[in-house]
């Protein structure tokens, strides 16, 4: 049973980060019509900026800092780059934000170099923020904090004791990623400058003739989602790894998140979020071949070395049969309300 909570909460944890990158990049998309193929690379430089700022003023001043400082540069970058191009279209917007994503990582290796940082999270975030125990006898039992080894080791050969830790860095991601939910949510959905700004995008003129300056709304709906993106580097890169390959790394997965969940649909990115971390995690955690599965289920049988792949081996591409499936099946996602 702790296998199954420890799995699902791990699961859960990198669903929320997959939903705090792709937050910004669906408030982009759905407010400016903007597919920012750059948005990763803003998620890899908040990691660099917050490693920097950590190391004179600590880690939680950085927490703040880093989104400030790239949603700045996004702002920017909006200002002087992408007004330029947007009137001429989607696909020069895609170029300049894809050029953009190559110019940030060869910034990033020239000032930081290409191997990986030691970007620690603060002392009371390290460590478990609850540990699991599971005694044959007793049944299960939360104790927060780090189990003593003498609750984890049992005298008696005849009762097995088994602890299962889980991470203070990433309940506090679940936080933030929560907390930036219902910030989100609140601030497009009940608020004025929420309804400035989606009005924005489907009566510009209409929000003009009402005294609102749109290029500016835009602009600062931009550097608000590369802001977004810079605070989920900054708690991903002090729980996972600050390196120059994250952002490819989760680069693609994000726009799955946002196909699957729905172009533009806030609550369908969370949901597609969940779904893909959890299936990820309880794929890898599952050591069974393909192979037994389908032979189980009488769909084939055989020793081919198809079948001899394991569930962690195939963990990596399930986001996109999901993907795939999704297009087929429900192309405008799974909350959406736009297709493609």
């Amino acid at each position: 049973m702790e296998f199954f909570i420890i799995s699902m909460l791990n699961g859960l944890s990198y669903g929320l980060l997959l939903f705090m990158l792709s937050s910004g990049l669906t408030l982009i998309f759905s407010m400016m019509g903007v597919l920012n193929f750059a948005h990763a690379s803003f998620y890899m430089l908040g990691a660099y900026v917050g490693y920097t700022v950590s190391r004179f003023v600590g880690f939680w001043p950085a927490l703040i800092i880093a989104p400030l400082v790239v949603g700045a540069l996004g702002a920017l970058f909006e200002r002087i780059c992408l007004r330029r191009v947007h009137k001429f279209g989607h696909v020069p917007e895609l170029l300049i934000t894809f050029g953009l994503s190559y110019v940030i990582l060869e910034i990033v290796q020239l000032i930081w170099g290409r191997i990986a940082l030691e970007f620690h999270p603060p002392e009371s975030l390290q460590g478990p923020a609850f540990t699991l125990i599971n005694n044959s006898i007793n049944g299960l039992s939360l104790m927060w904090g780090a189990a003593p080894a003498e609750l984890c080791s049992a005298a008696d050969a005849s009762i097995r004791i088994v602890c299962s830790p889980f991470p203070a860095t990433r309940g506090f991601m679940m936080l933030v990623a929560l907390t930036m939910l219902g910030s989100v949510w609140l601030l497009l959905t009940r608020t004025r400058i929420g309804l400035v700004i989606q009005a924005a995008l489907t009566h510009p003129e209409a929000v003009e003739s009402l005294g609102h300056n749109v290029p500016r709304v835009f602009m600062l709906v931009f550097g608000a989602g590369a802001a977004l993106a810079g605070l989920a580097g900054v708690i991903g890169g002090s729980t996972y790894l600050t390196e120059p390959a994250m952002a490819a790394t989760v680069g693609s997965v994000i726009f799955v998140v946002v196909v699957v969940g729905g172009m533009g649909s806030l609550s369908g990115a969370f949901l597609a979020s969940v779904l893909i971390g959890v299936i990820q995690t309880f794929a890898i955690a599952f050591d069974y071949s393909v192979g037994s599965l389908l032979t189980q289920m009488g769909i084939a049988s055989g020793t081919n070395t198809l079948f001899t792949l394991t569930l962690s081996q195939v963990a990596p591409i399930l986001p996109y049969l999901f993907l795939v499936l999704i297009l087929i099946f429900r192309p405008k996602g799974l909350l959406g309300t736009r297709e493609g």
